[in-house]
């Protein structure tokens, strides 16, 4: 009986020990280029799956108009292609991310599906808002309006549609998206400097 229980205690210490000194001391995947831990992909995938499918919306805000896909490509342009590429393009540097960010205008499946079309963009929009840790994918939350990350969101979710040709020009990267207006300069009162 003691043995057994000077095993449960070594055990419930020196394991712990040891993988706090290898996380430590040791060789823990923490570059790009290194190899994952096994079957680190499943393990991160079960809890952010439960998180989203809680959280997210199920009916988006906003209905898929021409003016909404149209809006959203701009978005798209702007705050998205350079990871996740554009129609008939792909990031140069998506490749290189851990884990690879996905090339959001690639068809899939069979052909069947495009980027994240087979996503609810209630899914879509959680991502867009929230981020998701240790990918290198923001939140837009501070960044984009609530109607700017659904816009983006309808637009992806519809990606495998027949969407208008402006759109498919912006996600192409054919047409630049439109420059920012400039600030309004403060006006400075008699006397002070800025």
């Amino acid at each position: 009986m003691g043995r057994l229980v000077l095993g449960i205690v070594i055990g419930l210490v020196l394991v712990p020990c040891i993988v706090l000194g290898w996380f430590k001391w040791g060789n823990p995947p923490v570059a790009v280029t290194d190899h994952p831990f096994p079957f680190e992909k499943q393990i991160v995938a079960i809890p952010r799956h439960a998180r989203i499918e809680r959280d997210m919306i199920k009916t988006p805000p906003i209905q898929p108009t021409a003016d909404d896909f149209i809006a959203g490509a701009h978005i798209y342009q702007e705050q998205c292609s350079a990871c996740h590429g554009f129609h008939g393009k792909h990031s140069d540097f998506a490749a290189h991310m851990y884990p690879r960010a996905p090339q959001l205008w690639d068809r899939h499946h069979n052909g069947k599906v495009v980027g994240v079309s087979d996503d609810p963009p209630g899914e879509t929009y959680w991502k867009v808002a929230n981020g998701i840790r240790l990918t290198g994918m923001p939140s837009y939350e501070k960044i984009l309006s609530t109607t700017q990350m659904w816009q983006v969101s309808v637009l992806l979710a519809n990606a495998d549609k027949p969407l208008p040709p402006e759109a498919v020009a912006l996600v192409s990267g054919q047409t630049p998206a439109p420059a920012p207006a400039p600030e309004a300069q403060t006006p400075t009162k008699p006397g002070k400097k800025r």
